[in-house]
C-alpha cells in the first residue's frame, strides 16, 4: 500500500491522541517525537522533518490545540494542513501553449521509467482530447526506441523516431516540424537516461532544450530511489530549470520520503504520480488528497474520479435498478468485478475510502489474482440461463461448473453463498434513486 509503514504509524499516534479529552504540552511534545521518528524512518529528507515537526509544533502548542474541546483531531487537522503544504499545497497543472504544439521534455535517471511514463502521459492526453505525439530522442538504451514504439501503439498514439544513429538534438527538432505539419497539438519527447553528474549527456539536455524551447521539463523520478531522489531532482533543476516531477513507482515504495522531500527541498511540484504498471496508471498529484490518505482520512474524490474513468454510467444506472428489484445477476458481477479491476489494485482503492484506509484488519491486504480468475472461471462455466437465474443451480448443476471451471463443488457453493448474500443485502439497502441516504448508512455499516 502507498506510504504503508509511514500511514500505519501515523495513524497509531493519532488513534491514542483522539482518545485523550485533554492535552498537555507533554502529550504533544511525546506525539510529535513519534511522528518525527515516524517520518525519518520513511527516508524522508532530515531538513524537512525538522522544518516539519516546528512547523507543527508551534502551533499546536497554542491555545488553538490546548484550549480545545477536542484537541486530538485539532492536533490532526494541523499535522493535515502542513503535510499538504510539505507535498506542494496544491495540485499544478501541466503548462500548456496558448498556440499549439505544447512541447514536454521528459528527463531522469536510467531505469526511472520515462519511456512508460511518456505513453502514460500522452494516453492520459489523449483522453482528453489532445492530439500528442511521442518522440524517441533515446538513442542510446538497446530498444528503447521499439519499446516506445510498442507503447505508443497499445494506447493508439503515433512515434515519431529517426533510427539510433542520428543526434538526439536533430530528432527532437525534425518531431517539432513533424508535429506541427501533421496537427499535433502535444508533443513528448523521450530522452535518454542519464546520471546527473554526467557533464556531457547533461550537456546534451541543455542542448535540446534550446533547440525545442519546451514549455515544460518534467523529471521523472522513481519513488523508491529514496534520499538519493532530492540530489538526483536538485542537480536536473539546477542544469534544467525544471517544471515539475513525475514520481514512479510509488505503489512500489511503503515508505514515501522521496514524494515527501522532492517538493519541499527543489520547490517543484509534483505534477504527476504513477501508481501502477498498466498504462493508465497516472494520476494527477494533489497534495492535499494525498495528505488524507496517508493520515487515513481516505480520497473520496479520486475514486469517484477513477470510477467515472472506467464506468458506464448508463450501465451503473441500469444496475442499480436491478439490485433495487434484486434482479442482479451473474452476469452484472462479473461486468462490475472486471470495471473494478480497471480502477487499480484492491489495496488502493481501499486506501481512499474513508474509514477503511486505516482498518487494522484490512492493512498489507493482497489480493490474491488466481482467486479472481477463480470466479471468472466458475461464472464462465455457467450457461447464460444459469448465470440469469442463480436459482437454477441444482446440485448436478454445481458439479458440472466445477469440472468446467477446474474447480471444486465447494467453491461453486461458496460463490454462490457470497453472491446470494450479496443480492439480498442491496435489496435491504433499498433503491438508489429514492433512498440514497439510507443506502450509504447501510454500506459504511456493512463494513464496520
Amino acid at each position: 500500500m502507498i506510504f504503508g509503514n509511514l500511514s500505519e504509524k501515523l495513524q497509531d499516534v493519532f488513534a491514542r491522541l483522539r482518545g485523550r479529552g485533554k492535552l498537555t504540552e507533554k502529550d504533544v511534545d511525546a506525539a510529535l517525537r513519534e511522528v518525527r521518528l515516524a517520518l525519518l524512518e520513511a527516508d524522508v529528507n532530515f531538513r524537512v522533518v525538522k522544518d516539519f515537526i516546528g512547523r507543527v509544533k508551534s502551533r499546536a502548542m497554542g491555545q488553538e490545540v490546548l484550549g480545545s474541546l477536542t484537541p486530538g483531531h485539532q492536533v490532526i487537522k494541523i499535522v493535515n494542513d502542513e503535510l499538504t503544504q510539505l507535498l506542494g499545497g496544491k495540485a499544478i497543472p501541466l503548462t500548456m501553449a496558448s498556440t499549439p504544439p505544447t512541447k514536454i521534455m521528459l528527463v531522469g535517471l536510467q531505469g526511472s521509467g520515462k519511456t512508460t511514463t511518456a505513453a502514460k502521459l500522452a494516453a492520459m492526453l489523449g483522453k482528453r482530447g489532445r492530439r500528442p505525439l511521442l518522440v524517441a530522442a533515446d538513442v542510446y538504451r538497446p530498444a528503447a526506441i521499439k519499446q516506445l514504439q510498442v507503447l505508443g501503439e497499445t494506447v493508439g498514439i503515433p512515434v515519431f523516431n529517426m533510427g539510433q544513429g542520428q543526434s538526439p538534438v536533430n530528432i527532437c527538432k525534425a518531431a517539432v516540424e513533424h508535429g506541427r505539419s501533421h496537427n499535433n497539438d502535444v508533443i513528448i519527447f523521450d530522452t535518454a537516461g542519464r546520471l546527473h553528474v554526467d557533464d556531457e549527456l547533461m550537456e546534451e539536455l541543455g542542448e535540446i532544450k534550446e533547440a525545442v524551447e519546451p514549455h515544460e521539463i518534467l523529471l521523472v523520478v522513481d519513488a523508491m530511489t529514496g534520499q538519493d531522489a532530492v540530489n538526483v531532482a536538485a542537480s536536473f533543476d539546477e542544469r534544467l530549470d525544471l517544471g515539475g516531477v513525475v514520481l514512479t513507482k510509488l505503489d512500489g515504495d511503503a515508505r514515501g520520503g522521496a514524494a515527501l522531500s522532492i517538493a519541499a527541498v527543489t520547490g517543484k511540484p509534483i505534477k504527476f504520480a504513477a501508481m501502477g504498471e498498466k498504462l493508465t496508471d497516472l494520476e494527477v498529484f494533489h497534495p492535499d488528497r494525498m495528505a488524507s490518505r496517508i493520515l487515513g482520512m481516505g480520497d473520496v474524490l479520486s475514486l469517484i474520479e477513477k470510477a467515472e474513468e472506467v464506468m458506464d454510467q448508463e450501465k451503473v444506472k441500469a444496475l442499480g435498478q436491478k439490485l433495487a428489484a434484486a434482479q442482479f445477476t451473474f452476469e452484472d458481477f462479473l461486468e462490475q468485478l472486471n470495471q473494478v479491476r480497471q480502477m487499480g489494485p484492491l489495496d488502493q482503492i481501499i486506501g481512499m475510502i474513508p474509514g477503511l484506509a486505516g482498518a487494522k484488519q484490512l492493512q498489507g491486504l493482497q489480493v490474491d489474482e488466481s482467486q479472481l480468475r477463480k470466479v471468472e472461471a466458475i461464472i464462465n462455466s455457467m450457461t447464460p440461463q444459469e448465470r440469469r437465474n442463480p436459482s437454477l443451480l441444482n446440485g448436478s448443476r454445481r458439479k458440472r461448473i466445477a469440472r468446467g471451471s477446474g474447480t471444486t463443488v465447494q467453491d461453486v457453493n461458496r460463490l454462490v453463498k457470497q453472491f446470494n448474500q450479496t443480492r439480498e443485502l442491496m435489496k435491504k439497502l433499498g433503491t438508489f434513486d429514492k433512498g440514497k441516504r439510507r443506502m450509504s448508512k447501510g454500506f459504511l455499516s456493512f463494513f464496520q
